[in-house]
């Protein structure tokens, strides 16, 4: 017998797919990797963060981080320095360069992503997030079992 719920997962996973296919091709076209979109978009508009908890708020893992950050700091996007309490940690922060690339191509993804959100209704968004929540507490609930 078959599972309920594999057409879900399936699409899910195609959907997903698309998002990537989509929202990574525009990003590429910008001269970005995917990698250095969320960064530049998780560190934009705030003072920096600690390694750490870039890691927490991005979708890279930690070995690829370091790699990534090595060549956008290389690029003169980044900063790293040694935190003023703890040098064990380090702060990550966007050079007037990175930011100035922020304020460029954030808005401009955005605009892009709207086209195939903007195909749904406010009232299918509400759904599509309530239900998208529901199934990632489900997997943390398992997660932590």
């Amino acid at each position: 017998m078959r599972a309920r719920f594999l057409r879900s997962i399936r699409l899910l996973a195609e959907c997903y797919q698309a998002f990537e296919r989509t929202s990574g091709r525009h990003v590429r076209e910008m001269g970005l990797t995917p990698a250095q979109f969320d960064i530049v978009v998780t560190l934009g508009d705030t003072p920096g963060m600690t390694f750490k908890e870039l890691g927490e708020q991005t979708l890279i893992t930690k070995g690829t981080l370091t790699g990534v950050l090595d060549r956008m700091e290389a690029r003169g996007l980044i900063t790293r320095k040694a935190d003023c309490d703890d040098a064990r940690r380090s702060h990550v922060a966007l050079t007037r360069k990175g930011t100035v690339l922020f304020e460029d191509v954030f808005p401009k993804h955005l605009q892009h992503l709207q086209r195939a959100f903007g195909r749904l209704s406010d009232s299918e968004l509400k759904h599509l997030r309530a239900s998208l929540s529901q199934l990632q507490d489900a997997f943390e609930k398992e997660h932590a079992r």
